[in-house]
């Protein structure tokens, strides 16, 4: 085809030339992460949005059409930018990793040399402080708290039980299948990031609270998403948002915090255990983290609560 000759002679040819091989770049890119990393759809999707507003604001601001090719100064225009729109350093540090993993990608397929983002420093940003609730407001929601006895009510309080008493995310409870779920053994098999299958044991109270839930299941009207544990009223499976709000819901008639979310759920799930003296690499493999360092940031509250006991239960702490 003319268009890949050595003698590119117009503008236009040449510009069409770089949309073109820069598309399929990214096109290959993807599907390396789909398929090759196994990131989630919600990542994925996550990564293309940022390279593509980056190549945005290179076609609008620099009037460059091929971004595959270029060096560090002209990138850092566009970091300065998303500064100076007030964007915060945690969300545009995410934005640059993900333009970075696309350029170590260019790198290892032989499109360019090297990474323009291979000596970046990622800007400072402020610890982040998640605050789990107590035991005393776990107990409040889950024991004082009347819900309704209907399918919806059951529903709800599965799902506060099993996100405190498991520790699972949120997006694993919600992709959560009926062939998963095994009472009489007492666990489930949940499907975590990178499709990485990992075996969760159940308390008994979180067994009853199944069972109490399937008995109400079976009685809806219409079920559609028959293959899924956790629907909606309408016989669909159930969505992050409705998960959110029921969570952000009930925590807000017992707790004070300003952040109530499922994400809290498994953080508080991993302090408790912590707390009560679990093994770190235990608390590791129930939450499915491929490595220690994810889960020693649910430790900063477990020593405080160490502390504690240390003061209390030394001869000179008592002094």
């Amino acid at each position: 085809m003319y268009l890949f000759s050595t003698e590119i002679k117009s503008r236009e040819q040449r510009d069409f030339l770089f949309s073109y091989l820069r598309y399929m770049s990214l096109i290959r890119f993807i599907s390396y992460l789909s398929l090759e990393k196994k990131y989630s759809v919600h990542t994925v999707t996550a990564y293309q949005k940022d390279i593509e507003a980056f190549e945005l604001f290179c076609k609008g601001e620099l009037g460059l059409n091929n971004i595959d090719d270029l060096e560090y100064p002209l990138i850092r225009n566009w970091i300065v930018s998303l500064v100076d729109s007030k964007i915060s350093n945690r969300s545009i540090n995410r934005k640059v990793a993900s333009l970075k993993a696309y350029y170590k990608f260019l790198q290892r397929i032989g499109r360019i040399d090297t990474n323009p983002l291979a000596k970046h420093r990622a800007l400072k940003t402020s610890k982040k402080i998640e605050i789990p609730f107590s035991e005393a407001e776990m107990t409040k929601v889950l024991s004082h708290i009347e819900y309704t006895n209907d399918f919806e009510g059951v529903r709800d309080k599965l799902i506060i039980e099993l996100l405190y008493t498991t520790g699972i995310r949120r997006a694993e409870l919600i992709q959560l299948k009926m062939a998963d779920v095994d009472l009489a053994a007492g666990h489930i098999k949940v499907l975590g990031k990178r499709n990485k299958e990992r075996v969760v044991p159940l308390l008994p109270t979180t067994v009853r609270a199944f069972e109490r839930y399937f008995e109400r299941r079976v009685s809806l009207e219409i079920l559609v998403d028959t293959a899924y544990v956790f629907l909606l009223k309408s016989g669909y499976k159930t969505y992050e948002n409705l998960v959110y709000r029921l969570i952000n819901s009930y925590f807000s008639k017992v707790s004070s915090k300003v952040k109530k979310s499922p994400h809290i759920l498994r953080h508080t799930f991993a302090t408790h255990l912590l707390n009560e003296g679990a093994d770190l690499n235990s608390v590791k493999e129930l939450l499915g983290h491929s490595s220690l360092a994810s889960t020693q940031v649910y430790t900063h509250n477990s020593i405080a609560e160490l502390k504690k006991v240390h003061a209390s239960a030394h001869p000179r702490g008592k002094k």
